[in-house]
């Protein structure tokens, strides 16, 4: 199974899912999300594959997010608005994503990497 891992070298975060898949000999391929981050089809298959909500995929605690005021901007946006904005600055995406195709994970949970990438 090869994994495809969308993530910012300087996040805490990032690093920390790194090791763990490092750690458990997963092999995957690491795409700089700032750098090249998905496009707008790319992240709608992620988002329909994750089974989570679109507003999942936002960093909320970043910088970006803050200084677009998206907390009070993103209820009233439709989901395609809410993916192109995605899809137009990796640093407003939350991460790391981490997929194989056909399961997403969002952020780093140990948990969840050990039932997800583990089994």
């Amino acid at each position: 199974m090869s994994l495809t891992v969308y993530q910012y070298p300087k996040c805490g975060t990032c690093r920390k899912a790194l090791k763990w898949l490092d750690e458990h000999n997963l092999e995957y391929d690491s795409v700089h999300i700032v750098d090249n981050p998905p496009n707008q089809t790319e992240l709608k298959q992620i988002i329909e594959r994750s089974d989570l909500p679109t507003k999942k995929f936002f960093n909320t605690s970043g910088k970006k997010y803050r200084e677009l005021n998206l907390k009070e901007r993103l209820p009233s946006m439709s989901e395609d608005e809410q993916i192109e904005l995605l899809a137009s600055d990796g640093m407003l995406i939350k991460r790391p994503i981490v997929t194989d195709g056909e399961h997403v994970t969002v952020g780093f949970n140990e948990d969840t990497f050990e039932e997800i990438w583990n089994s």
